[in-house]
């Protein structure tokens, strides 16, 4: 058993004690008045930081006010793009133990686990589902409004309009959708907007890519989106997922605030020190690897591997596993890739932002990260065929398809040889960021700040209305 399903299996058995002992409104038309505006940004993970942080740091400089409540893991704490939103005047950062003291947080967290599906599709599963069903929607309500008032009484006076943002809260999400449920409604009835934004993008063209996923159809994941005010998407290929779900004027098709111009060159100005120092003469390759649950080709993106570490001149090869669930990639624990020389894997402690840097290729296996590599024109070899998906940058950019072994061989052939110029078709690559990154122009980040004031300010005046 991993650490992480005893941890929660430990947790569970402690709540099983307690609990028998104790019983459309477009951009264009948005608000335009001088008047600041809270908000509160909850941010569960690394994902949702890194989209969602360039949104907060706009909405302050824009004369706005807000919290940022972090709901997942602690160490995020300590994050860097945490420590900057925190160094912001006009915004405070807390973790939500911080906030309910340590018995509230922990009946919250103990109650959170019966909802969320790691512990439902462990052994214990049966359990769990027996215990939410013991431990009712309505016993459960009570505490979800006592965390929900404590939140709201702290970021928002009486009467006083704002805006409250999640990210994509999913039906699989870690996060319990009946406890997010209680909260916007509780937001609304103080005239307090809702919002959920981008914590990724649309790195497939094709929907049918994860493991028992075999009818084409409304993906029913989505349609938690229903209980916000607005749902932000980055690009049509995003808006597809919630477009059976909701009316069309509750999805605002924005732009990418995570791969915007604006963004990038800030960050890079935030980034720490990397610590990866650059071979010199040798070809440098990152590889981006997908969650555990979308279909991979394990056996040959192990073979692909082997294939590039065997060219004399590539020096190092760096595999980074995903954010939030590498631990279960085979990949990362074969003993046959340990052996070579020029081979590494990444740890959480290395950004992906420190690699995309580093390297002179990207190979990807249709992830959003490698967005901000095509930006900065960067090559991206997109390797469809070892996935059970088609990839938007091979759609939008066939160039940079990888169909078979013998391309990998090629593409990699051509680096050495010729260099990185000329490796996209420029036209291609344009297009790719005007209707994946940019949509609606390069201004991004104000578009993001004029709909949160919009929504902020319309849930204010149909409040005003109702009473």
């Amino acid at each position: 058993m991993n650490t992480a399903v005893k941890c929660r299996v430990g947790t569970l058995c402690t709540f099983i004690m307690m609990h028998f002992c104790r019983y459309h409104i477009s951009p264009a038309n948005a608000w335009h008045d001088n008047t600041a505006m809270k908000a509160l940004f909850f941010l569960r993970h690394y994902n949702d930081i890194d989209h969602i942080t360039p949104v907060i740091t706009a909405w302050v400089e824009a004369g706005h006010t807000c919290d940022v409540v972090l709901i997942g893991a602690g160490k995020f704490r300590h994050d860097f793009r945490v420590s900057y939103l925190a160094s912001l005047e006009g915004v405070r950062v807390a973790h939500i133990r911080e906030l309910l003291g340590g018995w509230l947080y922990g009946t919250w967290r103990l109650q959170m686990l019966l909802l969320t599906g790691n512990l439902r599709r462990s052994f214990i599963g049966p359990l769990v589902s027996r215990l939410a069903e013991i431990h009712s929607a309505e016993r459960r309500k009570p505490l979800w409004q006592k965390v929900t008032r404590i939140l709201l009484a702290r970021s928002f006076k009486d009467g006083e309009q704002g805006v409250l943002a999640f990210d994509w809260i999913e039906r699989n999400s870690v996060i319990a959708t009946e406890w997010v449920e209680t909260i916007v409604s509780m937001a609304r009835d103080r005239g307090v907007g809702t919002v959920s934004l981008p914590h990724g993008d649309s790195p497939h063209a094709n929907q049918l890519i994860r493991r028992g996923e075999w009818r084409l159809g409304p993906d029913m994941t989505f349609s938690t989106a229903r209980i916000f005010d607005r749902v932000v998407v980055p690009n049509e290929l995003c808006a597809q997922r919630f477009r059976p779900f909701l009316p069309e004027n509750a999805i605002a098709v924005l732009g990418s605030p995570r791969f915007s111009k604006k963004w990038l060159d800030r960050l890079t100005e935030l980034m720490p020190p990397s610590p990866l120092t650059p071979p010199e003469d040798r070809l440098r390759i990152v590889i981006f690897l997908r969650k555990a649950n979308f279909t991979t080709f394990w056996e040959e993106v192990s073979e692909v591997i082997h294939l590039i570490a065997a060219f004399r001149d590539v020096e190092i090869i760096i595999i980074k596993p995903h954010t939030r669930s590498g631990w279960k990639q085979s990949l990362t624990r074969s003993k046959s890739l340990k052996k070579l020389a020029n081979v590494k894997v990444a740890d959480d402690s290395v950004h992906s932002t420190y690699l995309m840097n580093w390297a002179d290729i990207c190979i990807d296996l249709a992830t959003s990260v490698v967005f901000e590599a095509i930006r900065c024109g960067k090559p991206v070899l997109a390797a469809d065929y070892l996935h059970a998906g088609r990839s938007a940058a091979a759609v939008y950019m066939p160039e940079t398809e990888l169909r078979c072994r013998d391309d990998v061989y090629q593409k990699i052939s051509d680096v050495l040889a010729k260099g990185r110029d000329g490796f996209y078709v420029e036209a291609h690559r344009q297009r790719f960021i005007s209707e994946m990154l940019d949509v609606g122009g390069q201004d991004v980040l104000s578009r993001y700040v004029m709909l949160l004031e919009a929504i902020g300010q319309g849930q204010a005046e149909s409040l005003l209305r109702k009473n």
